[in-house]
């Protein structure tokens, strides 16, 4: 468990996200989604069982060339043998949401009184932070618990200006902090990717149901001939068998479906798994 700090996505994005399904050459999978770790625009990178053998999310960080990394970069590593990109249209559910479902409704209903609603994000381009206020932005985004004296010792600056600028990010919803949690430590050892067809009139019905289901972790709507993209957590086999057959089974307009299952989860949230957080390559990138 880790607490981070989630981006205002306009401050650091330069565009939507897009979902790379990659099949490599036999024996290729782990070099290749290490060889994508090296890109601070992938923010999620797995390896997969199906139709494809990794699945990674591409974050267009401000200062990258999205066209250079999906039509030549990307596709030239060693032992890649096909790319395929879907442009994300739309999020219903994002990691955050994602909750263990351990808490009665009382406990629940207690705690929500104590939230503290998050803004929405007044500043809209990195151009209107001070230096000292990006850096506070990337020290908080790996550590959202960092204090005003622990930044102003990384950044070298008083500890009221670090104190000035933490306020600001979060009273504007630059960034806002969040318990990232490892499924696999907590009961949820299993991954699914499961990419539906759906009959177009019924998308929204699609995500929105889906985006009520407990497992939920990222429910996106995207292009391709897939376009609704479900990826949640489940505690083996059996529970994702009982997903497939009884609730994506009472979906309406449903044609066909694909199930990729995770191997390895290498970097979630740009936290590599020996939680190495790359935050220093995604800052120099966005100083470009």
């Amino acid at each position: 468990m880790k607490v981070i700090g989630r981006f205002a996505w306009p401050l650091i994005l330069s565009g939507n996200p897009q979902q790379l399904w990659v099949r490599c050459l036999p024996g290729q999978a782990a070099q290749v989604a290490e060889q994508l770790k090296a890109f601070p625009e992938i923010q999620f990178v797995m390896t997969t069982s199906g139709t494809c053998d990794i699945y990674a999310d591409l974050y267009p960080l401000r200062g990258s060339d999205v066209n250079d990394l999906l039509s030549n970069r990307i596709p030239s590593l060693p032992g890649i043998k096909s790319v395929e990109s879907r442009l994300v249209l739309d999020s219903r559910r994002v990691g955050q949401s994602w909750r263990l479902g351990r808490l009665s409704r009382a406990q629940t209903e207690a705690l929500a009184a104590h939230v503290v609603p998050v803004n929405q994000p007044a500043l809209r381009f990195m151009e209107e932070l001070t230096d000292v206020e990006f850096g506070t932005m990337c020290e908080l985004g790996h550590n959202a618990r960092a204090s005003a004296a622990e930044v102003a010792r990384t950044l070298d600056v008083s500890s009221s200006s670090a104190y000035r600028a933490i306020q600001m990010l979060l009273a504007t919803g630059a960034i806002s902090p969040r318990v990232e949690v490892e499924p696999s430590a907590v009961g949820f050892p299993l991954t699914a990717i499961i990419s539906l067809q759906v009959k177009p009139k019924l998308i929204g019905t699609v995500l929105d149901r889906l985006a009520t289901h407990d497992s939920a972790r990222m429910i996106s709507m995207v292009t391709g001939k897939a376009p609704v993209v479900f990826h949640g957590v489940f505690t083996g086999p059996d529970d994702l068998a009982e997903f497939i057959i009884r609730d994506i089974g009472a979906l309406p307009g449903i044609q066909t479906m694909d199930t990729c299952v995770g191997v390895t989860v290498l970097r979630r949230y740009w936290m590599d798994r020996e939680s190495v957080f790359i935050g220093e390559q995604v800052e120099d990138l966005l100083r470009r």
